[in-house]
């Protein structure tokens, strides 16, 4: 009768361990790619991400990072995020306006005069409305992350004044607005591959470039670029975006964990860019000629490139245009 009990406990024993091990065994993985390093306060953020969701899931989420477009160019992370071969990823704006024609707008120059302002439309009605745009394409947008303004460096002539651009060949992203832009500066504007950029301006195939701070003083361009400018002419958001396949079958408090999470991220990741940026800003000082512009000298560049908004006015969507401006005078109105 014992033998018969304690097999009895025994059998009842294995029975709840393997139902509890198969609860536990179910177990979800986020690989999420990027197109900066390591070095990046993308990458930080996202090791931040990752932190959160997988302690708030006691593990049943692990997220493996990459960075350095280890997974692919922006586009094609995107295009896996689609098909459900990958799960996450964070792109500037610029390659999801072929996804959703909306973030289009977020090309316009000089469109946010401050970060503050950028926070402002992002986080609001508009900003939010296009994430859920993107659902329609089999992908859910997270949070907007920050890239940051985009600035002048070359390394032929220090830039105070649109006359000082003309005929400067400069690489842009493939982007009719960036190119448009540059062309009313006077500039000669090349499409190029990012990879390709360094060596470009090593041999002289392009006299200069615009990105970020964190971005030319990570990839080492003050080794090949004697100038720059805070030109400060496009704030690029990133979207930090996942897999609707992949978002659809986690149970619903562990798509809550993956969303408080990326808002969460989204803070460290503003004040964690903000403040590499400044950073980055300081030593650029120390191995560039750096040219602060004057409010007047940056209006002149703003009025150089006002075409550009009747150009592409229509084409993004001139209701879209007008509520991102009115956001941001709103904005500007409770300062």
């Amino acid at each position: 009768m014992r033998k018969k009990l304690m097999f009895s406990l025994s059998l009842a024993l294995l029975l709840v361990l393997t139902f509890t091990a198969g609860s536990f065994a179910q177990e979800y993985t986020i690989n999420a790619g990027i197109g900066l390093n390591d070095k990046s306060a993308q990458y930080k953020s996202l090791e931040y991400f990752k932190k959160l969701v997988e302690e708030r899931s006691d593990g049943a989420i692990e997220v493996n990072l990459y960075h350095s477009s280890q997974l692919g160019d922006d586009r094609e992370m995107m295009e896996a995020l689609q098909m459900g071969t990958q799960q996450m990823t964070c792109p500037s704006t610029a390659p999801i306006a072929p996804f959703v024609n909306g973030f289009k707008v977020f090309d316009l120059p000089f469109l946010f005069p401050t970060h503050e302002a950028a926070d402002y439309v992002l986080d609001g009605p508009v900003g939010q409305n296009l994430l859920k745009q993107l659902e329609d394409e089999g992908i859910v947008g997270l949070a907007y992350w920050e890239n940051g303004y985009r600035q002048l460096t070359n390394s032929v002539t220090a830039v105070e004044s649109p006359e000082d651009v003309e005929g400067l060949k400069i690489r842009t992203m493939e982007n009719p607005m960036h190119l448009a832009a540059w062309e009313e500066m006077g500039a000669n504007p090349t499409p190029m591959a990012f990879g390709e950029l360094f060596s470009a301006m090593q041999q002289g195939v392009v006299d200069g470039q615009e990105n970020p701070w964190g971005t030319i003083y990570l990839q080492n361009f003050y080794e090949v670029q004697d100038y720059t400018t805070n030109t400060g002419h496009v704030y690029s958001p990133f979207v930090l975006m996942i897999s609707k396949q992949f978002y659809d079958k986690l149970p619903t408090d562990l798509q809550q964990t993956v969303k408080v999470a990326a808002v969460e991220a989204k803070h460290h990741n503003r004040r964690t860019n903000r403040a590499m940026n400044a950073e980055y800003l300081e030593e650029l000082k120390d191995v560039m000629e750096v040219t602060i512009l004057t409010p007047e000298q940056k209006a002149e560049f703003q009025e150089a490139v006002q075409p550009v908004y009747d150009q592409f006015k229509e084409e993004i969507g001139a209701d879209l245009v007008e509520s991102v401006q009115q956001q941001v005078e709103e904005f500007q109105a409770q300062q």
